[in-house]
């Protein structure tokens, strides 16, 4: 059995630092003027074309990692340099993901290349699940997609929102029902290609923080896509299709929906994410703390500072635990028993929320402004606890895990 050990390797080491080089060089610098301006950093996102971090080959490296510390230390670092870039930054890959999960070998190798495109003409692409009526209730989602058998196509019509990438990527991957009497069950992805009639972009969010990426509906009317753009295949969904119409048929016991155990599984990497932010503000915070002077001594003589600081750095880094045992365990297999992929995220994301808020509160007056990052990061740790699930839903999840009971 190997040792018990919570120390990085050489190799992650490595990575970690490059990735903390290429985040307080090239993405902090930036991080100011993108929020103001409420666009896709373009430049910086082929800057990390450039030197290799925006590629799949960079994640699936992480991802691969036999520890299951690849991805959560990446995020954290990349998010330590500003959560709106990073998001622009690492959203492709959800839709990436959603290919790999779920696509046949030549759909992986046709379409996610077309995701990221190369260094001199980056593409961005998107993941469109959530709706106006149907977010974690995915039971409730109402986007369609019907098969023409005459045509081999399938006509997608419905409105997506919240899609990070929504309208300006190449390539979106929809969610969409298939057989309604199945409710969550009869969901399947598509591809919708580059410049496929009938995809827009609806409205695009202001948003109170993350404003460097970029949010919007996405609506489809007609969208006709070719039956080689379902995800996986016509053969394996109807074969998924009729196992559920048969348990359905049986009164049998209910199977997890497959969606919500990947989320599960994906819920670690955005924990990490909020740890990235909440280091970010209690590091500057910190120093503010030993630099700014009142009443003749540094403000981290007081202990009504200096308890607030040891209460911050302990819980990111409780956080941080939470988040490496969770990814550990996704990782090497282990079952979820007690929920520690929603563990992870909620406690990780509520404190991302309260060690920001606190470093504003450190930061006095000049934590409330612009000149100073932590109003940003204050900002941006607010969707933490929303997206990829609420902490709401997270402590649904951990009780109904835990009980073994239908919490409502």
């Amino acid at each position: 059995m190997a040792e018990f050990t919570l120390e990085l390797n050489d190799d992650q080491k490595q990575v970690r630092d490059w990735l903390h080089g290429f985040a307080a060089d090239v993405i902090r610098p930036a991080a100011s003027e993108w929020d103001e301006r409420e666009e896709t950093p373009w430049p910086v996102i082929q800057e990390a074309a450039k030197v290799g971090i925006y590629s799949l080959d960079f994640y699936a490296q992480q991802f691969f990692d036999p520890t299951g510390l690849g991805i959560p230390m990446a995020m954290e670092e990349l998010f330590w340099g500003d959560a709106g870039i990073a998001l622009s930054i690492v959203g492709t890959g959800l839709a990436a993901v959603g290919v790999l999960a779920n696509g046949t070998e030549e759909q992986i190798g046709t379409w996610i290349p077309q995701m990221y495109g190369d260094a001199d003409d980056v593409k961005v692409a998107a993941f469109c699940s959530s709706e106006p009526d149907a977010g974690s209730d995915v039971a409730s989602m109402r986007t369609r997609a019907v098969y023409d058998q005459a045509k081999d196509e399938w006509v997608l019509n419905g409105t997506k929102t919240w899609a990070t990438n929504g309208g300006i990527a190449g390539v979106h991957v929809v969610v969409a029902v298939v057989d309604p009497e199945l409710g969550s069950k009869g969901h399947a992805s598509f591809i919708v290609p580059p410049d496929t009639p009938g995809l827009s972009q609806g409205q695009k969010f202001k948003k109170h923080g993350i404003r460097a990426s970029h949010t919007a509906e996405v609506v489809l009317e007609d969208v006709r896509v070719p039956g080689h753009c379902l995800l996986g295949g016509k053969e394996k969904l109807d074969r998924r299709l009729a196992r559920a119409r048969e348990r359905a048929a049986s009164g049998g016991e209910r199977v997890k929906n497959a969606a919500m155990a990947t989320f599960e599984a994906s819920r670690p990497a955005v924990g990490a994410m909020a740890v990235g932010t909440a280091r970010a503000a209690y590091e500057v915070a910190l120093e503010y703390a030993k630099t700014r002077t009142q009443f003749g001594r540094p403000i981290i003589d007081n202990q009504g500072v200096a308890f607030q600081l040891a209460d911050m750095r302990t819980q990111i880094d409780a956080a941080r635990l939470l988040v490496w045992r969770a990814s550990w365990m996704a990782a090497t297999g282990k079952p979820f028993t007690s929920a520690e992929g929603s563990m992870s995220k909620l406690y990780a994301s509520e404190t991302a929320k309260k060690v920001t808020a606190q470093a504003v509160q450190i930061l006095g007056g000049n934590g409330f402004t612009r000149e100073y990052p932590v109003e940003r990061m204050h900002r941006d740790a607010a969707i933490y606890t929303i997206f990829e699930g609420t902490s709401e839903i997270q402590r649904l999840v951990i009780a109904r895990t835990l009980s073994g009971m239908p919490i409502r």
